[in-house]
């Protein structure tokens, strides 16, 4: 079975009164599929979709802005746009609390930190699409890390992908020190592009979903590098 014929099945499931949550019941999928194809990109999909729809309710209520916010972040594969609509809408109405799907997540990527950092990223940019983030957005941000494990240093570079509003952003981007030499600015680049780089991730077997938002990361990477070269000199302004 294909992975969005799972999604579309799992619609149903939750129009018949299922909880999400119990969709996410397998606490530590592993990280190969071995006798369940398709399980793991099938759990990062309801994951993020989940995630993202709870957190456009976080200040309990659902704006325009933050659902085109998630449609940005998370690239609709074609022709499957309405069944995540109707999946994002019962996630928002689901009773179940997010915590599950953030220990799910944070459980299909135990050796891969960048990823669940750039869902992260794609949760401050539905946070902030209506307007500056507030208390309960976060909170619920500072939590969603929690729960994945990320590092402060992590959850600081995803606010600056998203908000650009600290003080050198590309620096934050890269996890370097706004005085680190030019070849220490250039190591953390070249880590942080074989990080997210999509070949990798391609060969590591994630679900296009997961490729498509490092893809998108992997852009920023290359502008901050860019940037700070630029204000050093190092290319022609």
């Amino acid at each position: 079975m294909k992975i969005w014929d799972r999604i579309v099945e799992a619609i149903t499931r939750l129009a018949n009164g299922e909880s999400l949550g119990a969709l996410l019941g397998f606490t530590a999928p592993p990280v190969q599929d071995g006798g369940h194809p398709g399980l793991r990109q099938m759990a990062f999909t309801i994951g993020v979709i989940a995630l993202g729809a709870k957190m456009a309710g976080a200040d309990g209520e659902v704006t325009e802005p933050e659902v085109e916010a998630f449609r940005s972040f998370f690239q609709v594969p074609p022709g499957e746009e309405k069944n995540v609509e109707r999946f994002f809408n019962l996630a928002k109405r689901d009773v179940a609390g997010f915590e599950s799907y953030a220990r799910q997540l944070a459980a299909l990527f135990p050796d891969a930190p960048e990823i669940l950092e750039n869902v992260l990223e794609g949760l401050f940019d539905i946070a902030r699409a209506d307007g500056a983030i507030d208390a309960a957005e976060a909170a619920y941000l500072a939590e969603v890390a929690r729960l994945f494990g990320l590092s402060s240093a992590r959850f600081e570079r995803a606010r600056a992908a998203a908000t650009g509003v600290i003080e050198c952003e590309p620096c934050i981007i890269l996890g370097i020190d706004p005085l680190a030499t030019d070849e220490q600015l250039r190591e953390a680049w070249l880590r942080q592009v074989k990080a997210n780089h999509p070949d990798r991730l391609i060969a590591e077997g994630l679900p296009e979903e997961a490729i498509a938002v490092a893809t998108r990361k992997l852009a920023l990477i290359n502008d901050a590098y860019d940037r700070l070269r630029r204000e050093r000199g190092l290319v022609p302004a």
